[in-house]
């Protein structure tokens, strides 16, 4: 959720990415029980690879939708989510997916949960075939 949060502080307000880590790290971390670095490897994992991850979400949004028309707030869900499928094999891609969508649902009651739910399964069930146990043999 934080990493959600600071990617979406950094998209609305062009804030550099050592800032908002800082911020979070700093004031927004000492009342909740979060891991620093993993929430640093996130935020800064999305920087370092958001072209690659904004061109494999864009492949798996339905040709209506571009990755600007998305809500600011579903494109950093999106963004982490990709982060962690492509780049965490330590995290179960199921598991990568489920809190997505349950960070989607805390700031959407429509259809944006089985979007991103769709999107993710979608991009891991690629990324991740095996884990799914869908490689040939």
């Amino acid at each position: 959720m934080a990493a959600v949060q600071a990617l979406y502080q950094m998209d609305i307000s062009g804030t550099p990415s050592n800032t908002v880590i800082e911020e979070f790290t700093d004031f927004r971390f000492n009342t909740e029980k979060v891991d620093a670095d993993y929430f640093r490897d996130i935020v800064k994992g999305v920087i370092e690879f958001q072209d690659v991850i904004d061109k494999d979400i864009s492949e798996h949004l339905s040709k209506k939708w571009s990755l600007k028309r998305l809500d600011m707030t579903l494109r950093a869900i999106m963004r982490a989510g990709c982060y962690e499928i492509s780049r965490r094999p330590d995290v179960p891609a199921l598991v990568i997916i489920d809190e997505y969508v349950s960070i989607a649902s805390d700031f959407f009651e429509q259809s944006e949960p089985a979007f991103v739910n769709g999107a993710l399964d979608k991009f891991a069930k690629k990324v991740r075939a095996a884990e799914f146990g869908l490689t040939g043999s």
